[in-house]
């Protein structure tokens, strides 16, 4: 493979402000192999002084690098020192050949998001993959802009249902029940996914008919606020490069929680499912989700029931979903609620689930301990998140069973689909 010839780096994601604090990061993407130019322009760079690119070898990513901004530029010489170990080492890219490759219909939930969502909507349909369809949930918007943007796009690929329930879960049903593919991709209204994407996710489903589900990287698009930076450096799945296959005849040696490690799969911007499987397993339970009373844990629980069912999951971070992380305070607040009280409904579920109860009671010390973890604050420079956020994380934790008995009497069901 040629080298490019490198002069300009455009950033991975439409920004919605500018820099907020001094460590702001520019974020890019670099494909190797390259040939930079002695100085490299960054577009909209501008009162940025750092830049981080997640560098890509024939479509695997190998590494992340940060360097130096000066005069929205990074110096080409230090890039290329940054990435010599790998820019001439050889890859397999995802194979280009169409002609076998599964119908993929990406589901995409949205609620009173209408510019994030043209972003995400043309993110996937600027994808180099040949069968590919969305389906745009409408989940209880306050007005119909979503359903006239839909209207005006006049593509066939895409259409518009609605789900009037509050409920990410239930929204995805609702996605599901309209898809018509053999596999099912699910993202966020507030993401950017990589061209490659579909391919990725393609690879990894045919390379094992065991596999059942398929997760990616969700690196920040964006890292213009502190808080922005602070929830990146929290999470795994937002810069975890190993491909990993997760399989419940075969426990990961270093987790112990297993098949109960909350994070360690990925997350709900960014995985797919065989259509088929989740028909079969009923679905997501609607008490679970964004806009649900848990707030949260409808992908940790549909990753350990697919890896429950006997079925593999995949972690490939070759199929990269770049996401606009909270970035500010009260909606990190708003967001550590949501996390906090959809694992503890997620947790209450496990308890109450005859199946999962003894495999979870034999892991309950070590859980405790882990949880302690997953609180914790990670170090950002300038940065210091308030007290109160662990607590409203604990908080929300404890808050999860009761919130789950809410659900379950507003009438949602564990397994809406199940026919």
């Amino acid at each position: 493979m040629n080298p490019t010839a490198l002069s300009v780096l455009a950033p991975a994601m439409p920004s919605m402000g500018t820099p907020q604090w001094d460590s702001a990061t520019w974020v890019g993407l670099v494909d190797l192999p390259i040939e930079p130019a002695e100085r490299i322009e960054l577009e909209s760079a501008g009162g940025y002084r750092r830049a981080r690119m997640l560098v890509r070898a024939v479509g695997r990513p190998v590494a992340m690098v940060e360097l130096d901004v000066v005069d929205g530029a990074i110096s080409g010489p230090d890039l290329a020192a940054s990435v010599r170990e790998w820019n001439a080492a050889a890859g397999t890219g995802a194979d280009s050949d169409d002609g076998e490759r599964p119908a993929i219909t990406v589901i995409i939930c949205t609620r009173n998001r209408l510019d994030s969502l043209r972003v995400a909507v043309r993110s996937v349909l600027d994808c180099d993959y040949p069968r590919v369809d969305i389906v745009v949930v409408d989940n209880a918007s306050d007005d119909d802009s979503a359903s006239r943007y839909i209207a005006d796009l006049n593509d066939p690929r895409v259409t518009l249902v609605r789900e009037p329930l509050p409920g990410l879960a239930g929204a995805r049903n609702t996605g599901i029940r309209a898809a018509g593919g053999d596999l099912i991709a699910f993202t966020d209204d507030d993401v950017v996914v990589d061209p490659q994407w579909l391919r990725w996710i393609a690879d990894a489903f045919g390379a094992d008919e065991r596999v059942g589900c398929v997760t990616g990287i969700v690196p920040s698009g964006e890292l213009r606020t502190p808080t922005q930076s602070f929830f990146e450096q929290r999470v795994s799945w937002a810069k975890s490069l190993q491909r990993r296959a997760f399989d419940v005849t075969r426990p990961p040696a270093n987790s112990p929680l297993f098949p109960f490690q909350v994070g360690l799969y990925g997350t709900g911007a960014n995985f797919a499912l065989r259509r088929r499987m989740v028909l079969d397993m009923g679905g997501f339970d609607e008490a679970l989700g964004a806009g649900s009373p848990t707030g949260g844990g409808e992908d940790i629980d549909m990753f350990v029931r697919v890896l429950v069912s006997g079925r593999q999951l995949v972690y490939e971070p070759a199929a990269i979903v770049w996401h606009r992380h909270r970035d500010d305070v009260a909606a990190l607040q708003s967001q550590a609620r949501g996390y906090g009280q959809g694992l503890g409904a997620w947790l209450a579920k496990v308890a109450l689930d005859r199946t999962l109860r003894p495999i979870a009671l034999r892991r309950t010390v070590k859980a405790l301990r882990h949880l302690r973890t997953i609180t914790e604050s990670p170090d950002v420079d300038d940065f210091a998140p308030p007290e109160s956020l662990r607590r409203t994380q604990l908080i929300g934790i404890v808050r999860g069973p009761v919130a789950l008995a809410t659900a379950r009497r507003q009438g949602r069901r564990p397994t809406p689909l199940a026919s």
